[in-house]
């Protein structure tokens, strides 16, 4: 995988789900840098109680580092509604160069304490956003290719880990992530001959973010994580690879980092020092 040029996602266009916080910000600020235009698709149009960020906030920090901004207040789950942000950025924009399925929901619960109600949600948001977003852009995406603008598209999603374990301790959460990694698996083989990149990356460890502080381990967890610099830092390198070369893969961001010589990963630590940091789900 190799980047060209200084700034390769100058005059980009990205959609991203969500972003309007945590991991997906992060990825697009990482963008914004280059002087990328970032449309962002999420529900958070006023401030959460638990939750800091809203999809203005994203915006102008976007903004402050260099992108040019289109904030959409919508759902991934409604079709109109992402057909509307696709309409919206190409009319702006004039295309779209990079797809970032970042939506994302979660429940670790078993199957039989996890309420249907949730289980929903995760499918809707994690598995059909993604395959929804996806599809819908592929016009674009092609187009794209067609112009040499080194189309792709990343899914926050893991490997397609069949230990039985991970579908035995959070079945409907497994199912949903799946269901992503699945959409990468799919429209990597049914794009290739377009030149659409189309790949998954996981963090090796938990990142420090409102989930994992809020739903998942709290703050032990949150110490024994990285930031979410390594998974920007990681999905920037993927994004900037030659599309045609690198497509269908489960990208780790720390094995993404070493492919690029970067190995000193302490600067991505929450808590400098040798204690063992908590590995992912999934590997």
């Amino acid at each position: 995988m190799t980047a060209t040029g200084d700034k390769p996602l100058s005059g980009r266009t990205m959609i991203m789900s969500g972003g309007s916080r945590g991991i997906g910000l992060e990825i697009a600020k990482r963008a914004a840098a280059d002087g990328a235009n970032i449309t962002l698709i999420a529900k958070t149009d006023q401030p959460h109680p638990k939750l800091p960020g809203t999809i203005h906030t994203a915006a102008a920090e976007l903004e402050a580092a260099g992108a040019t901004v289109l904030p959409f207040v919508g759902d991934v789950r409604i079709d109109e509604s992402v057909a509307e942000a696709i309409r919206l950025t190409t009319e702006r924009f004039g295309g779209i160069d990079i797809v970032v399925n970042n939506a994302s929901a979660i429940d670790l619960s078993p199957t039989d304490s996890l309420a249907m109600k949730k289980y929903d949600l995760m499918q809707d948001i994690n598995c059909r956003g993604t395959f929804l977003l996806s599809k819908l852009c592929i016009p674009a995406l092609r187009d794209s290719a067609a112009a040499g603008r080194n189309p792709h598209i990343l899914t926050l999603s893991p490997p397609l880990n069949l230990d039985p374990k991970w579908a035995g301790s959070s079945l409907g959460y497994t199912i949903a992530k799946y269901g992503m990694s699945l959409t990468t698996l799919g429209l990597a083989e049914e794009l290739k001959s377009d030149g659409v990149g189309v790949n998954s990356l996981w963090p090796r460890t938990t990142i420090a973010t409102a989930a994992v502080r809020n739903l998942l381990g709290g703050e032990e967890m949150v110490r024994t994580s990285r930031t979410p610099d390594i998974y920007a830092d990681a999905a920037y390198l993927v994004l900037t690879s030659p599309a045609t070369e690198t497509t269908g893969n489960f990208f780790i961001d720390d094995e993404v980092l070493a492919t690029h010589g970067i190995t000193d990963l302490d600067k991505y630590r929450v808590t400098p020092g040798d204690e063992p940091l908590t590995t992912d789900l999934f590997l």
